[in-house]
C-alpha cells in the first residue's frame, strides 16, 4: 500500500522568506533521497533544497516566483511503505539483520 508524505521546506537558516526560482522534477518522476528538487534565491544567495524521502512526485505545491518559509509544503511523494514493510519482515523472518546487508 502507497501512502503520500508532503515535503515541508527545511530550516534553510536566516531568512524569512525566499523566492523559488526553478523546480527541477515533476509530476511522476522517481526521486531518490538528497535528490535536489527546487532552487530557491534569497538576496544573499541561491540554493537547491534536496529531498529527505524517497518516491514517485505526486504533486507539486510551489511555482516559480512564489515567496514560500520554513514550513512551506513544497511536493508530494508517493512511497510504498507497505512494500518496505514487507522486505523488512521477510528478512527478519529469515534472521538477517538489514542494518548489516551493505557490510562484507
Amino acid at each position: 500500500m502507497s501512502s503520500i508524505k508532503n515535503i515541508e521546506l527545511p530550516d534553510i537558516g536566516d531568512f524569512d522568506e525566499v523566492e523559488v526560482i526553478e523546480i527541477l522534477v515533476s509530476v511522476g518522476d522517481k526521486i531518490e533521497v538528497d535528490d535536489s528538487i527546487i532552487t530557491l534565491e534569497s538576496d544573499k544567495a541561491s540554493m537547491e533544497i534536496p529531498t529527505p524521502s524517497a518516491g514517485i512526485v505526486s504533486s507539486i505545491n510551489v511555482n516559480i516566483g512564489d515567496k514560500i518559509k520554513q514550513g512551506d509544503v513544497v511536493l508530494g511523494i508517493e512511497s510504498d511503505q507497505a512494500g518496505d514493510e514487507k522486505k523488512l519482515k521477510k528478512l527478519k523472518k529469515l534472521k538477517i539483520n538489514p542494518v548489516n546487508l551493505n557490510q562484507k
